[in-house]
């Protein structure tokens, strides 16, 4: 289900009103740890958090003029998703984070490699969330990124 939004605000009020407030709370949860430097930004059609070019001017190695993404939160047709490249490129995030999950016996967490997907959307652990956008800065991000992603000229 894409959203047609210009602006993080205008997608936001484009969210089917059963999940509104949960898709709301999930932005808030990021926006309120996001480390200093990333910006929040409309990105493939979701809100997204990047590296701006004013931090690290080279971008998105498959489309340079693109800053370079990090994170996503979108509304999809049967679920929220929650997209965060760290856990993706970091096993030891990764395994951070599942074993942080599990702890809270809740249902089976729906995941792909970097996105996480709720169906029940009253039951996104906001908290734990939280605790993992800010554990990555820009500058981690960057260095990760270049020693997993960025081919060497």
């Amino acid at each position: 289900m894409k959203i047609d939004a210009n602006s993080p605000d205008e997608y936001v009020e484009k969210v089917p009103e059963e999940r509104r407030d949960s898709f709301k709370r999930l932005r808030q949860t990021v926006l309120d740890h996001l480390p200093a430097g990333f910006e929040e930004v409309m990105s493939y059609g979701m809100i997204g958090y990047v590296v701006p070019h004013s931090l690290y001017p080279d971008g998105y190695h498959c489309t340079p003029a693109l800053p370079l993404p990090f994170m996503n939160i979108a509304n999809q047709k049967n679920f929220i998703a929650f997209y965060h490249m760290g856990i993706y490129a970091e096993p030891e995030l990764l395994h951070w984070f599942l074993s942080e999950y599990e702890a809270l016996n809740l249902r089976k967490l729906d995941m792909g490699k970097s996105c996480m997907r709720f169906k029940k959307w009253e039951e996104i652990p906001f908290e734990l969330i939280g605790q993992l956008v800010a554990k990555r800065s820009p500058e981690d991000w960057i260095t990760v990124y270049e020693s997993q992603f960025k081919k060497k000229k």
